[in-house]
């Protein structure tokens, strides 16, 4: 099996063009990590006339290997890039697909530019502005109304990545005793976590909710759209790592949306303006929603995936004590 590893240009060089994804008279001029990417390994290839991302999925997470993933994660990626390319309007905001490598489960992407994500948000100083929330609207509206079904199947179901997620966000954080002392993260915090992790009736509806998670739905789903999937470039905001990919309920898309617009200490009327501008709003399920945001505020703060949030301890328990109220209500 072929290995993606920037330390060895030569073997690299050979098989992008085998795969015929670089062309016979081009040459690679650098080698590079366009991020700090979490689940994969990912590399920009640049020749002298233009670069490309290559994305390797392994038995693993990237940046935990003790945690186990699928293997061939990217190619449902793969698959979903497949699907989108055939509305304008999403794919434009997100990067083309150049190729597939079933084999060794690699994909080949458009390079969309050096450019940031919005993880910056979590230093808790900037604020979203209007124009870059109604793209990041729009792109839900269009990937959940363009690809919608009227019969429930099988099509990207993603199970797998699904299993992983699940047990990340519906109860690895609430376990009692999970390993991950929260004190690494800040003083304080692990204190502050415990009384959810011993609310019965809390984990009751966590439960519940992450069986809505892992039921089949009629929308197309991003499935991790947070500001670590939004990339600011000068064509404006564009959307990576369809990874955690699926056809579910679009409560889950949006409810993540908003629950990093209250992590990230947004304004109250850029939840409004969301709900307002998202398509048929009144149509969802206000119980289930707020449980999705409700969940994930809480595994951002007290889970194993925890964000460069610049954020005091107090408020992070008002926030946690925010989320109880709206997975309850």
């Amino acid at each position: 099996m072929f290995i993606l590893n920037a330390s060895e240009p030569k073997e690299l060089a050979a098989y992008l063009h085998q795969q015929k994804w670089l062309d016979s008279d081009e040459t690679i001029v650098s080698i590079s990590k366009p991020g700090d990417g979490n689940m994969n390994c990912v590399l920009r290839i640049e020749t002298a006339t233009r670069s490309i991302i290559i994305k390797q999925s392994r038995g693993y997470v990237e940046k935990y290997p003790q945690v186990l993933a699928p293997a061939n994660r990217v190619l449902t990626e793969g698959a979903f890039y497949k699907k989108i390319a055939s509305v304008q309007g999403v794919q434009e905001i997100m990067p083309k697909l150049l190729g597939v490598d079933g084999v060794n489960n690699l994909i080949a992407l458009e390079d969309l530019g050096k450019s940031n994500d919005y993880t910056v948000l979590y230093d808790l100083k900037q604020k979203i502005q209007e124009g870059e929330l109604q793209q990041l609207v729009n792109y839900l509206n269009g990937l959940h109304q363009s690809f919608q079904k009227t019969v429930v199947d099988d099509e990207l179901e993603n199970t797998e990545m699904r299993k992983l997620n699940y047990e990340h966000i519906f109860e690895y954080p609430f376990r009692e005793e999970n390993g991950f002392d929260l004190d690494t993260v800040q003083e304080g915090l692990q204190a502050v976590a415990m009384p959810y992790k011993k609310d019965t009736e809390l984990k009751q509806k966590i439960e519940r909710l992450g069986s809505l998670y892992l039921s089949k739905g009629k929308y197309l789903l991003q499935g991790d759209y947070y500001p670590g999937s939004w990339l600011k470039t000068a064509d404006g905001i564009k959307v990576i790592d369809p990874e955690f990919c699926f056809y579910g309920l679009r409560e889950f898309d949006l409810g993540v949306f908003l629950a990093h617009m209250y992590l990230t200490q947004q304004k109250e009327s850029t939840i409004t303006f969301i709900k307002e501008n998202y398509y048929s709003f009144e149509e969802l399920n206000t119980t289930i929603l707020n449980g999705f945001i409700g969940t994930e505020i809480m595994r951002r703060l007290i889970g194993l995936a925890q964000l460069p949030l610049k954020m005091e301890l107090k408020t992070k328990a008002a926030l946690l004590a925010f989320a109880r109220d709206l997975i309850l209500k």
